[in-house]
């Protein structure tokens, strides 16, 4: 059985979804009316929130064009949201056509609109998965096709890892998609922070329990340790609009005001 838009009737409308409301945020079209109520709280106590979306969105396409330029041609998106312009295929696809992403999300209404919107494209895909599941999702990735695990991969983890509580070990998490990436691989990882940040931005945060996925603000030395033994690259896990802008005018004086680090580190070989 469907919606009347078409998507899966098991799917509850009656609950906001952080998919949803950081669509809305970034100008998207697959968002409903109980997640802009939500958005719209959270945006009369922090207005810069939705700067935070894109300056987040823009972090993520500075790291994947780095990875294309290191050589990178096969990416896994997890927490991928719902499809949005400047999504990473868009990005990766522009400048390789034969640049293959496999999309992750726990939302399947946004797996669904990901689906309907990568018809046609063979390189592709979206599939449903839970992050705190990492070996469930790779095993779908690699049953797809898509990803070979025995070359270099980009693991994508943009706005996500944040969602994970402490309780569920996401350092633990991190370890196990680490573990299966060939040398010469790629992890970016941007996550909120408690650091910096006035106390409005707290509060707000506390309003993402009223959505399935609450988000757990972590300091910089946590979020620096997903990365494990990789190499980090210059300029290091730093506020987002200070990893490598495009140009220096992008920057403002408070790039803290984000509420967000970013990193990207490379899996090098190690000695036998």
């Amino acid at each position: 059985m469907q919606t009347p838009d078409g998507l899966p009737a098991e799917i509850d409308l009656t609950r906001p979804s952080a998919a949803r409301v950081y669509d809305y945020f970034l100008g998207g079209a697959h968002n409903f009316e109980i997640d802009r109520q939500l958005a719209e709280q959270i945006a009369a106590m922090t207005p810069n929130l939705p700067a935070t979306m894109r300056a987040g969105r823009e972090f993520l396409r500075r790291a994947v064009r780095v990875l294309l330029e290191a050589g990178i041609d096969q990416f896994l998106d997890i927490g991928s949201g719902i499809p949005t312009v400047g999504n990473v295929h868009e990005v990766a696809q522009a400048a390789n056509p034969e640049a293959r992403i496999v999309y992750v999300d726990i939302d399947p209404v946004a797996v669904a609109h990901s689906r309907e919107l990568l018809a046609g494209n063979d390189r592709a895909t979206a599939i449903h998965g839970d992050l705190r599941e990492p070996k469930l999702i790779l095993d779908q990735a690699r049953a797809g096709g898509l990803v070979d695990f025995d070359r270099p991969l980009g693991i994508l983890l943009a706005g996500v890892v944040h969602f994970i509580p402490d309780a569920d070990r996401p350092a633990d998490i991190l370890a196990t998609l680490r573990s299966v990436a060939a040398p010469g691989s790629y992890l970016v990882i941007s996550h909120s922070t408690f650091e910096d940040q006035p106390q409005e931005m707290l509060d707000a945060q506390r309003l993402s329990a009223r959505t399935a996925t609450e988000i757990t603000l972590r300091s910089l030395a946590e979020i620096t340790g997903y990365f494990g033994d990789w190499t980090i690259l210059e300029p290091g896990v730093v506020h987002m609009p200070l990893w490598r802008p495009d140009s220096p005018s992008d920057v403002d004086d408070h790039p803290e005001r984000f509420g967000a680090f970013g990193g990207v580190a490379r899996h090098d070989r190690t000695a036998d």
